[in-house]
């Protein structure tokens, strides 16, 4: 991700007198009241009202969807986005995922003493532009700072609320055996991506985080009465652990095909490298859709359409109802195997 050009020209607060974060930058006077103020309020409010202890929003429907999630990733900063993009988009993504408009999101910071400011703006612009990107808005947030050594630079806490303006009931128990499911694009970049930048690894391509707000493509989906049964992001434990978690909330077996899955030769040989299988490896612009046999096709041509979801493919369904979901994948030479979740986490602090 290339840097805002005026990123270190226009950082707001004065880093000649206060180049790191201090202690008292979370102390609740001056010095916190300047980072609130000449920072975050000053990069995500969309208000000339004074800051209180909530924001009001107003909303035009009678369902909403509301989460939350946290970001600890480690390095902040890796091909195709930082901590700041993740925060958003993650956030977003969890709303898209009931099929919800984004609208609003809450953003707060944990600070390690000794934080560098122009790294701290460097996020806080990279949320900014992820938002604009997203059609979201940040509202409200807080900052605490820990002391050196307590922290790991910076995490971030994001919050968001969405409208749901469809009367589809979006979720693993909706799913009915003979369901087509469908993937929007390649698998395992994300967590590559992270891999190979904390460990200084060196590839022919620089492979790219797919982090990306899905929403748009959701509501295009669902704008075209594509009758959705269930939508999942593949986050950290990647594409299986997402199948296996929905097949045993929705007591179904499910069957994909393991060359219909699309897999870059990038990633493909960085996980054999690596020792990696990438249907377990982390995505942040990825996600399945469980659709009626009736809607698969003209659901995969509005994905193909769409800028995210240009390498869209069909990749299983669900066969039959079963007391203790399971997943099983048909490999490139025919044979069936079952697609396990992991017992433990492939890559850490990927997101």
């Amino acid at each position: 991700m290339s840097e805002p050009e005026d990123f270190i020209l226009s950082c707001p607060i004065p880093i000649d007198k206060y180049p790191r974060v201090l202690l008292a930058h979370g102390g609740g006077g001056r010095l916190m009241h300047q980072l609130i103020s000449q920072m975050f309020l000053a990069t995500f409010s969309h208000s000339d009202r004074a800051p209180h202890d909530a924001a009001e929003i107003h909303l035009k429907s009678g369902r909403i969807a509301f989460t939350t999630d946290s970001y600890v990733v480690q390095p902040l900063f890796f091909p195709g986005g930082d901590i700041g993009i993740l925060a958003v988009n993650g956030t977003v993504n969890d709303l898209a995922m009931s099929g919800a408009r984004p609208l609003y999101l809450s953003a707060g910071f944990i600070l390690e003493e000794g934080l560098p400011m122009e790294t701290l703006w460097r996020v806080v612009r990279s949320m900014q532009q992820a938002a604009q990107t997203a059609n979201v808005q940040i509202v409200t947030g807080d900052t605490k700072v820990v002391d050196k050594g307590k922290g790991d630079g910076i995490f971030i806490n994001t919050a968001g609320v969405g409208i749901i303006e469809h009367d589809q009931a979006i979720a693993p128990q909706s799913i009915q055996p003979g369901d087509v499911l469908l993937l929007n694009g390649d698998l395992g970049r994300h967590g590559i991506a992270i891999m190979t930048e904390r460990e200084g690894l060196a590839f022919e391509t620089t492979i790219e985080s797919d982090a990306a707000p899905l929403a748009s493509l959701i509501l295009e989906l669902l704008t075209a009465e594509i009758e959705i049964h269930c939508l999942r992001d593949l986050t950290r434990g990647g594409l299986s652990s997402a199948l296996n978690e929905i097949a045993q909330a929705a007591c179904v077996k499910i069957e994909i095909d393991e060359s219909a899955i699309p897999i870059s030769e990038e990633v493909q040989g960085a996980c054999e490298i690596l020792g990696f299988d990438p249907l377990y490896v982390a995505n942040e612009g990825r996600f399945v859709a469980f659709v009626p046999p009736e809607f698969a096709q003209t659901a995969i041509k509005i994905m193909r359409s769409h800028n995210l979801g240009k390498s869209a493919q069909i990749i299983g369904s669900v066969t039959e109802r079963k007391t203790s979901g399971f997943v099983t994948m048909k490999s490139k030479i025919g044979a069936q195997r079952i697609v396990d979740m992991l017992s433990g986490e492939q890559l850490p602090r990927i997101c």
